[in-house]
């Protein structure tokens, strides 16, 4: 089962603000988010934990 995650709880999340979050996934360097619905679009916890992952290697 996935679980989602919103746009504002990843501004949380990485304390820093939505417009960032939407950059940060513009520029590609970030998961892609899934668009549910028309007026929904999250990300898979799953891209967003395994992202945070392999930046934890990278370091």
């Amino acid at each position: 089962m996935n679980h989602y995650i919103d746009v504002k709880q990843l501004a949380k999340r990485y304390q820093t603000s939505v417009p960032t979050i939407w950059r940060w996934a513009r520029e590609g360097d970030f998961p892609k988010p899934v668009k549910l619905s028309a007026c929904c679009t999250r990300w898979r916890l799953g891209d967003i934990e395994a992202w945070e992952a392999s930046r934890q290697e990278e370091a």
